[in-house]
């Protein structure tokens, strides 16, 4: 299996459902974003836009993907989101699928479900082996 690369904020939402997958992680550290991974990973990164969208993706993973070999690596992206933002729903995932030229794998709300986790286990064990 893959590695996950994952940012999460002080609600600790991503970072739990991170934790739940069961597969090694790296967490992007708020203060020092640009540390560089060394094999393939899967991105999990959490949605904060504004009403308009803007600055949907947090600052320290654009810092960590203005690392060209981090860019590299990357093969696909997981978001979370809160559904009740409509639109801007894990529109962070969607914004770095499509400026990195990676699938956007699956969104799942605030800590996720159990549902979620399994979906994602699932998914990322047939992904990794393709």
């Amino acid at each position: 299996m893959g590695l996950i690369v994952y940012y999460s904020s002080a609600t600790g939402n991503t970072e739990h459902f991170v934790s739940q997958l069961g597969q090694r992680f790296f967490k992007i550290d708020k203060k020092i974003s640009s540390a560089l991974v060394y094999e393939p990973y899967v991105l999990v990164v959490p949605t904060y836009a504004d009403g308009e969208g803007r600055k949907a993706v947090p600052k320290p993973v654009i810092h960590f993907l203005n690392e060209v070999e981090n860019r590299k690596l990357m093969r696909g992206v997981i978001g979370g989101g809160n559904r009740n933002f409509g639109r801007n729903y894990s529109l962070a995932s969607k914004i770095i699928a499509e400026k990195c030229s990676v699938p956007c794998l699956y969104n799942f709300e605030l800590r996720g479900t159990d549902e979620d986790v399994i979906c994602v286990k699932k998914g990322l064990e047939k992904f990794w082996k393709q």
